[in-house]
């Protein structure tokens, strides 16, 4: 696919502070000229509401079920026709993404083998790879602390065990996919500020050459 927007992906555990950095970047590229666009995943599309009621613990549904969910979800996030992120970059806007594959590599396999998962997740990634994964890093317990002060309520995968889990996870995968992917971790532990400032220099030098 000839790209003329960019696809950059912010990963980390929950609490890790990627929906305000992502805020902060689009922010920064806006003021540069760059047209952009926030989205998360799980989206509220069919799949993407199931998803939310399952991580919210409204429904339970067995770990490779929500596995395929995220993969069916992702698939129209890319492909939808009104609104779909291929769609988006193709019409020149960068596509700032909370979530991708990664995050079903790092969550998912905790219960479901790692190649199954990265063998479904193959669909989305034949179709988009990221431009670029910015990965904000924070301890478990860092993060429980801030889901706690923020929220009322947490949602399954919310606990310093799981989290502790997905984040060795993460950095098998990245180890994994080191070679083939453009990663950038970051310190989450950081000032707001001072992270976005990280975030906004590696972006504009690596991926818009400026």
């Amino acid at each position: 696919m000839d790209k003329k927007g960019r696809f950059i992906v912010f990963e980390g555990i929950d609490g890790s502070g990627k929906s305000t950095q992502i805020k902060l970047l689009s922010k920064a590229l806006s003021e540069c000229g760059i047209p952009c666009i926030a989205t998360l995943e799980p989206t509220f599309g069919v799949a993407g509401e199931v998803l939310h009621k399952i991580l919210s613990g409204e429904l339970a549904a067995d770990p490779r079920v929500i596995a395929s969910l995220f993969v069916s979800d992702r698939l129209d996030h890319l492909l939808n026709e009104g609104n779909g992120i291929c769609r988006t970059i193709n019409e020149g806007t960068t596509v700032l993404c909370d979530r991708y594959c990664f995050s079903s590599y790092a969550y998912q396999s905790v219960d479901v083998p790692t190649e199954w998962v990265i063998d479904c997740n193959r669909l989305c990634t034949e179709i988009l790879r990221a431009d670029c994964t910015i990965f904000i890093d924070v301890s478990p317990e860092t993060a429980m602390q801030r889901i706690s002060s923020n929220r009322e309520h947490t949602e399954i995968y919310e606990n310093t065990e799981r989290l502790t889990k997905v984040r060795d996870a993460y950095f098998k995968m990245f180890e994994r996919f080191g070679a083939e992917e453009k990663i950038f971790i970051v310190d989450g532990n950081a000032a707001a500020s001072e992270i976005a400032a990280k975030i906004a220099v590696y972006v504009k030098k690596n991926i818009f050459n400026m």
